[in-house]
């Protein structure tokens, strides 16, 4: 079903339960954090806390693209957020909030390849990327509403901003409901587990041997990286530096990077085309040195405009990258296979820079220091990406 018209029936339906399922997996994150908070477990469990989330993307990401590909996407996406639901009603019963993110982490990673796998069958060409824009600004608005609900209800009461996040994935599941039943983009999936992971491992060659697509897979999973560690970064920085010890305002705070990745991403969609999608790179360089001018300031004014300025940047770099796989993915092994591919490089990054957060912290280095050295690991090795790239 490629429509050339963007805003179809299926592409307004795939943008509200984006909303509604991006706006319960943030505010829930800040729910939980919450409520560990409440019960006393130590700082260096926050990024753990993300860290359990983060391993089921990658302990999946062998199969959950072979299944997006394999059955309608819309149907997935169903799918996941009934996981996401019943893992959110767990912690809500007194399950523990570090199982109950690991099923919502689950359904997550299910979710992710069908939704961006799914705007290649509902739309093509440099519609494509205005897709992509699309889906990124109803993303960033999620998180923008949701984590600051998830912060403000929380200080009001953390089981009840854990429901708020329940109803939430129920609402998406409706707006799935909608999506057309698309034709699966493969029927020679095998269920043989073996079979997945040699599949997967196929699919991680094919885009590794392609020099623009192994460029995006390193320069998004940099970036993933970088945005979830500068989340607890800010987590921890508002009440060194500001002095605030609520759940609200570091949620404010991230809310307006989201802001600020909305408007980026309209930008992108705009000026970058599909044949031009390089020229988003110097914007992650840009990103790393804004960072480091955050980190090193103190007053609430100047952290809100280069906090939109973060945003806009990382959602200007994003935006064409992604593009550029799914399009690759699509016309070799299978958007939902590419983005699965995706995932796991992302996730591993992910893992691997909150891993070395929480050892920072557990370590007692001042925050100050590890956004410096962020931001300068960050902006080096994007620079490197893009020297790289003009050299080939």
């Amino acid at each position: 079903m490629n429509n050339q018209k963007l805003l179809n029936r299926g592409m307004v339906a795939t943008l509200l339960a984006q909303f509604f399922s991006a706006f319960g997996d943030n505010a829930l994150l800040f729910a939980i954090l919450a409520l560990i908070k409440q019960l006393h477990y130590p700082d260096w469990s926050k990024p753990v806390l993300q860290m359990v989330f983060v391993v089921a993307f990658i302990v999946t990401a062998p199969f959950v693209g072979q299944i997006a590909d394999r059955f309608s996407k819309g149907r997935v996406m169903l799918f996941s957020n009934a996981l996401k639901l019943f893992g959110a009603v767990t912690i809500c019963i007194g399950v523990s909030p570090f199982l109950g993110y690991v099923l919502v982490g689950i359904g997550a990673a299910c979710y992710s390849p069908a939704k961006y796998g799914i705007l290649g069958e509902l739309t093509s060409g440099d519609n494509l990327v205005k897709a992509n824009g699309l889906i990124e600004a109803s993303t960033i608005a999620a998180i923008l509403l949701g984590s600051v609900a998830g912060g403000y209800i929380a200080d009001l009461n953390e089981l009840l901003s854990i429901m708020a996040c329940v109803l939430m994935f129920a609402v998406a599941m409706v707006a799935n409901s909608f999506i057309p039943k698309l034709m699966p983009a493969r029927t020679d999936v095998s269920w043989n587990i073996f079979t997945m992971i040699t599949d997967f491992v196929h699919s991680a060659k094919v885009l590794l041997t392609h020099q623009q697509a192994r460029i995006t897979l390193i320069g998004t999973s940099l970036f993933w990286g970088a945005g979830i560690t500068l989340r607890f970064l800010l987590i921890d920085w508002v009440p060194l530096v500001l002095g605030i010890h609520d759940n609200k305002t570091p949620t404010i705070l991230n809310a307006v990077v989201a802001v600020g990745i909305v408007v980026g991403a309209g930008l992108a969609a705009k000026f970058i085309s599909m044949q031009h999608t390089m020229r988003c790179i110097p914007a992650g360089i840009l990103m790393g040195i804004v960072v480091i001018c955050f980190t090193v300031q103190s007053s609430m004014v100047t952290s809100y405009i280069l906090l939109v300025t973060i945003g806009m940047l990382g959602g200007f770099f994003l935006v064409p990258l992604n593009a550029l796989l799914q399009n690759f993915g699509k016309q070799t092994i299978g958007a939902g296979s590419a983005i699965a591919v995706q995932n796991f490089s992302e996730y591993s990054a992910m893992m691997v820079m909150l891993g070395l957060y929480s050892i920072t912290v557990a370590l007692s280095i001042s925050v100050l220091w590890i956004g410096i050295g962020f931001g300068i690991l960050f902006s080096l090795a994007i620079l490197l990406l893009w020297i790289w790239q003009k050299q080939k």
